[in-house]
């Protein structure tokens, strides 16, 4: 039987709970990251495993923002310039980014989703976007939604907790 010195207080409500659901949580996060990193989370079908993490969320976020230099994109998704820019060179290389001259600054360099990146990225969202659906087939829409929130609030935590931005 646990002792009152075993339990921790959640935060947020002040309640009492046992180490052992704190254990459980990290040992389901390893385990997910475990296998995320394994399967890449990549899809189904030819399109599976296609398209790595960096390319993704790379082309995702100019997607999302549009066109942008190295830098903002580097502070837009929490990483170093240098990162951004040694996994942009093979992007660019395989015609998926393309560098243009910045409309106000033609010194400037902007990167932007060409139309093969934007094909691309459509097609593997497509992709990941059936595994989910497969994956959480026999779950109510509530318990989707319920999943997508907590897991949302779970990576801002991670990304506050490592002065990262959002991916």
């Amino acid at each position: 039987m646990p002792t009152p010195s075993d339990m921790t207080t959640d935060p947020q409500s002040g309640t009492p709970e046992l180490p052992g659901l704190l254990d459980h949580l990290q040992h389901e996060v390893a385990v997910f990251a475990r296998r995320a990193e394994q399967t890449r989370l990549g899809g189904v079908g030819q399109v599976r495993n296609s398209m790595d993490r960096a390319a993704y969320l790379l082309l995702n976020r100019l997607d999302s923002e549009g066109p942008m230099g190295v830098k903002a994109l580097a502070a837009s998704m929490g990483i170093d310039s240098s990162t951004v820019t040694r996994q942009v060179a093979p992007l660019v290389e395989s015609g998926l980014v393309k560098r243009t001259s910045h409309p106000e600054d033609g010194r400037a360099v902007v990167l932007q989703l060409s139309p093969r990146g934007q094909s691309r990225l459509d097609e593997v969202r497509a992709s990941r976007r059936e595994l989910m659906a497969q994956l959480t087939q026999d779950w109510a829409p509530q318990e989707r939604e319920a999943f997508c929130t907590l897991l949302t609030r779970f990576n801002a935590a991670l990304s506050a907790r490592h002065g990262s931005g959002t991916e």
